[in-house]
C-alpha cells in the first residue's frame, strides 16, 4: 500500500524528500551495454540492427528490410479491429489533430524604425522517427500522440519502430499508425532502434529528430544520441499527483491512483489531501480495487513503493507540495479547481475538477500525453507540433539601416578583441576601403630589421 505522510510530522520534509529523490537514475551497466550497441550500430549498420533484434526479441531475418511491415498488414489490420474500435481510433486521432492544429507557429516579418528588414522562417522538420513500446504493453495511443502533431507540422516522412518480441505487433498499433499517416514501420525496438533512427544503416536513412517512450535502455540510447539527431525528452516512470478536497467519490480516486500505477513498477502514484478520512476511504478502495486488476502485482509493487497519501493542513499547503513535486500530470479534484490553477507553476498536464480523470488525457482529450516527467515540467513542457517545426531568422538591412547599425556593431565587436567582425560592420557603412591594422607578424619582421 502507499506510504502515509502528514506535513505537520516532524520527520515529513525529510520523507517528502525522499519522494522527490524517486527518480529512475541510469546505471553505470544500462549505460555501458547501451554504448556497445550503438557503437556496433554506427560500425555494422543492417547487420549490427540484425543481430541484436535476433539477441534480444529472437526475431530472425537475414535482411532489414525483413523488418519492414507491408503496406497490406498495416491495411489488414485495420480491417482485423472491430468497429467500436475504428471509431475510437478516428475520434482520438480527430481530437489530437485539432488540438495540435492550433499550436502550429507561423512565420513573419517586421520593419523597425530604420528600416531593416527582420523575421522568423518556420519550416518543418524532413524526417523524424518515433518509437512506440512493444513490451510489457502496447501502446496505440503513443503512436496517435507522437505522429500527428508531426503530420500537422508539416513533417514529411515519419518511420516508426516497435519492438515485436512475439514476432507480432498489436493490430491496434498498425491501426494507429494507418490512422495517422505512418506508411513506414519496422519491427525493430531498444538501443538499436535508437542508434539506427540517428545514424541511419544501408536500409534505413537517418532521421532529424527521435520521439515517443521507452525502458531504460531505449532513454539512455535517445540521451547518447541526442547532438546527432533531435530528441524529445528523456522520459522517466510515469507520474500522477492528485488533490482532493474530499468532495470525490474516494473509490474514483482510488482507480485513478491505480490507472497509473499499473504502467510499471516504478510508476509514482501520490495523493494529498487535507481531509484524513478520506485519505483513509481512498485506501480502503485501493486495498478493494487493487485484486481485480489484470496487473495488479505491477500495481502493488508501484504503490508500495513510488506511492504516498499525503495530509495536509489546506489545499494551499497541496499546491506549494504540487510546485515542488513538479509532476507529470496534475488532477486539481477541488470544487475551485479553475481558481486554483493559478497557483498551479509545474506540471506537464493539469486535469481540472472531478470529471477530468487523466485517463482522458492518456487517450482522447487532444493535447498530448507524451508529458515531461522526474521533475522535468519545471523547466520543460508536452510533446507538440513546435517539436517537428524549427525556426530560422530573417535580417534585412538596406543601405541605410546598414549604416545606422554599422557603427553599434563596430563598437561592440572591437569590445571583444573581434577586428575582422569590426572591419565587416564598418565597410558596409559607405566608407568601403577601411584602414587595416597592421599584422603582427609584419610589424614583429620590421623590428628585427
Amino acid at each position: 500500500m502507499p506510504s502515509r505522510l502528514r506535513s505537520c510530522d516532524a520527520d515529513f520534509l525529510g520523507a517528502f524528500e525522499a519522494l522527490l529523490a524517486r527518480e529512475s537514475a541510469v546505471d553505470a551497466q544500462t549505460e555501458s551495454a547501451v554504448r556497445e550497441i550503438i557503437e556496433a550500430v554506427r560500425r555494422r549498420g543492417d547487420a549490427a540492427v540484425l543481430e541484436f533484434t535476433r539477441r534480444f526479441d529472437g526475431i530472425e531475418a537475414e535482411r532489414l528490410s525483413d523488418l519492414r511491415i507491408p503496406a497490406q498488414a498495416i491495411e489488414s489490420a485495420w480491417a482485423a479491429i472491430d468497429d467500436e474500435q475504428r471509431m475510437a481510433l478516428s475520434t482520438a486521432a480527430e481530437r489530437i489533430e485539432r488540438y495540435h492544429a492550433r499550436q502550429n507557429q507561423e512565420s513573419w516579418r517586421y520593419e523597425d524604425e530604420n528600416g531593416t528588414i527582420l523575421g522568423q522562417k518556420i519550416t518543418p522538420l524532413d524526417r523524424v522517427g518515433i518509437y512506440v513500446p512493444g513490451g510489457k504493453a502496447s501502446y496505440p495511443s503513443s503512436v496517435l500522440m507522437n505522429a500527428i502533431p508531426a503530420k500537422v507540422a508539416g513533417v514529411g516522412e515519419i518511420v516508426m519502430t516497435v519492438p515485436a518480441p512475439a514476432k507480432e505487433v498489436n493490430p491496434l498499433v498498425l491501426a494507429a499508425a494507418r490512422v495517422a499517416g505512418v506508411e513506414e514501420i519496422l519491427t525493430i525496438g531498444g538501443a538499436q532502434a535508437i542508434a539506427a533512427l540517428a545514424f541511419g544503416t544501408e536500409s534505413l536513412a537517418a532521421v532529424d529528430k527521435i520521439t515517443g517512450p521507452g525502458n531504460r535502455f531505449v532513454a539512455t540510447a535517445k540521451r547518447l544520441v541526442f547532438g546527432a539527431t533531435g530528441i524529445d525528452m528523456i522520459a522517466g516512470p510515469s507520474e500522477i499527483v492528485i488533490v482532493s478536497d474530499g468532495g470525490v467519490p474516494a473509490h474514483w480516486i482510488a482507480m485513478d491512483l491505480l490507472s497509473q500505477a499499473e504502467h510499471d513498477e516504478e510508476a509514482r502514484a501520490i495523493l494529498i489531501s487535507p481531509d484524513r478520512p478520506f485519505l483513509d476511504r481512498v485506501q480502503d478502495a485501493i486495498e478493494e480495487i487493487l485484486p481485480t486488476l489484470e496487473r495488479a502485482e505491477i500495481a502493488r509493487r508501484a504503490l508500495a513503493e513510488n506511492g504516498a497519501l499525503i495530509e495536509v493542513r489546506d489545499i494551499d499547503e497541496a499546491i506549494t507540495l504540487v510546485n515542488r513535486l513538479a509532476p507529470e500530470h496534475l488532477e486539481l479534484a477541488v470544487a475551485d479547481a479553475d481558481d486554483r490553477l493559478e497557483s498551479v507553476r509545474h506540471a506537464g498536464a493539469i486535469f481540472l475538477g472531478s470529471h477530468t480523470p487523466e485517463a482522458f488525457g492518456d487517450y482522447c482529450a487532444g493535447p498530448n500525453h507524451v508529458l515531461p516527467t522526474a521533475r522535468t515540467a519545471r523547466f520543460s513542457s508536452p510533446l507538440g507540433t513546435r517539436d517537428f517545426q524549427k525556426c530560422s531568422s530573417i535580417i534585412r538591412c538596406s543601405p541605410a539601416a546598414a549604416r545606422s547599425l554599422s557603427e553599434i556593431a563596430s563598437i561592440l565587436a572591437r569590445g571583444e578583441g573581434l577586428t575582422a567582425h569590426a572591419l565587416s560592420a564598418e565597410l558596409r557603412n559607405g566608407n568601403h576601403s577601411p584602414d587595416l591594422p597592421s599584422s603582427p607578424k609584419a610589424a614583429s619582421g620590421s623590428m628585427l630589421g
